[in-house]
Formats: C-alpha cells, sequence, structure tokens
C-alpha cells in the first residue's frame, strides 16, 4: 500500500456502490485503511460487498439509499455518523445512462437521467458537505463525471449534459468550499467494463468503437486507482476543483 494514499482513521462513504466502479472503489478505500459505508438501492449486493471487504480485514456499513431522495441521503449520513462518525471521504458515484437520439428522449427519461446523475450527486455533496463544516473538519468529495462531461458524443445527450453540469457544480462547490478544508474534485473515466455500459461494450458495435480510440483498448479497472486515491486521499491536498480525465488518450481522439 502506498503510505500516501493511507486512509487510516477516515469515514468514507459510497454512493452507486452495488455494482461497478463503486464497489471497486469501496474495497481500494477499505484496503486503503478506510471505514467504509457503501449505499445504493440494492441492500442485498451491498451486503455482499460489505461482506467481502471485512473478510479482507476492512470495515464496512451496508446502508440502502435513493441518491434522488433527501431524506433517504439524509438517513444514510446518520447511518454512518452513528457508526463511525463524521465522513470525510465521499465518493459520489451513483449514476444511471440512457442512449437514444435526442429527439426520441422523453421528459420522463430525461428527468431519470438529470435526476440521479446530477441532483442526487448534488444532494450527497451538500449533505456531507454541511457535516463536514459543522463538524469543523476538512474532506475530500470525489464525484465520478465522466469524459463525456468534458466531450460529446452521438446518442448521449442527457448523460453528457448531466456530467458537464456535474463538473460545474464541482467546480462551485470547491471554490464555496474550499477554506473549510473540503476539496471537490471530479473523475472524468473513459470507457472501463461496467454494469452500466456492458451491453454496449461487449456488442460488435461496441468493439469496434473502442478499437477507433486512440489506446484501441478499455480501462481496466486498477488503472483508475491511483487517480482516484490521489482525489480521495492527503496525498492530493493542494487539488482542488479539477476535471481528472482517465481515458487511454480517449480525450484526444473522435467520439
Amino acid at each position: 500500500m502506498d503510505k500516501r494514499f493511507d486512509c487510516s482513521g477516515r469515514t468514507a462513504f459510497v454512493s452507486g456502490a452495488s455494482s461497478g466502479l463503486g464497489a471497486h472503489l469501496a474495497g481500494l478505500l477499505a484496503e486503503h485503511g478506510a471505514r467504509v459505508v457503501v449505499t445504493a438501492r440494492r441492500l442485498d449486493r451491498l451486503e455482499a460487498l460489505a461482506k467481502q471487504i471485512e473478510s479482507k480485514g476492512g470495515v464496512a456499513l451496508a446502508v440502502q439509499m435513493n441518491v434522488c431522495d433527501a431524506d433517504s441521503v439524509q438517513a444514510a449520513f446518520e447511518r454512518a455518523e452513528d457508526a463511525f462518525g463524521t465522513v470525510d471521504i465521499v465518493a459520489n458515484n451513483a449514476g444511471v445512462v440512457d442512449q437514444r437520439k435526442a429527439v426520441d428522449i422523453d421528459e420522463e427519461r430525461w428527468d431519470f437521467v438529470l435526476d440521479t446523475n446530477l441532483k442526487g450527486a448534488w444532494l450527497v455533496a451538500r449533505e456531507s458537505g454541511r457535516r463536514m463544516i459543522d463538524a469543523g473538519v476538512g474532506g475530500s468529495i470525489v464525484n465520478t463525471a465522466s469524459v463525456l462531461g468534458l466531450r460529446v458524443a452521438r446518442g448521449l445527450a442527457s448523460y453528457a449534459t448531466s456530467k458537464a453540469a456535474l463538473i460545474q457544480l464541482t467546480r462551485t462547490l470547491a471554490l464555496e468550499w474550499c477554506r473549510k478544508g473540503i476539496r471537490v474534485n471530479a473523475l472524468c473515466p473513459g470507457y472501463f467494463l461496467t454494469e452500466i455500459n456492458s451491453w454496449f461494450l461487449e456488442s460488435d458495435t461496441g468493439r469496434d468503437y473502442i478499437r477507433n480510440t486512440p489506446a484501441q483498448r478499455m480501462g481496466e479497472m486498477h488503472e483508475i486507482e491511483a487517480p482516484f486515491m490521489l482525489l480521495a486521499s492527503g496525498a492530493g491536498s493542494f487539488i482542488n476543483g479539477v476535471a481528472l480525465p482517465v481515458d487511454g488518450g480517449h480525450m484526444l481522439g473522435g467520439l
């Protein structure tokens, strides 16, 4: 373990932890010494993840939460505080995608993506920021954005819009909370195989798409670990308000 990424004595809160990147980041934070609160809607998966973390010597708590519901978010943070004290690391990771042409997006689907990816991230960040400020402690919030928050691609209007807005929210919160000792940054992954995108990346169309990216491959999950830990831990103590692409040069090619 890199001692610069040490999170011993700290409490981490991970949204969207029932699968994919969120589950991986929860395990990573536990490996680096954090007490980890894993949250999502699917409690059975969270409980399995918590048991897995504990089997490796970590400390974890599974809490069911809906990021789109302010009361649910508040209740989850109260559970976290009761168990481990003030949350001072947040992996704000819950997200959904809806691939269709802009003219085919109905209001319900638009709201579903924006409510989850933007409003949900705001509710989690707001709750954690309030509690850190009230407790007089600093911390780190890492919002999971996307390279599609920095560039665009066809058929992903709602997703790209939500992630671009999340990056601006990240910068705004970083500015407002900097003097409180709270850093807020955005991680902007390129294509990593997870539950949210497997339907596309494992299709012939998806494989052709990846072959035309600069790296000609997807990212491997371990390749996002150091960038995330840099933003989440004290190793990145002077990094605030950034949108960090982790994409194998995808930003340099066509989308």
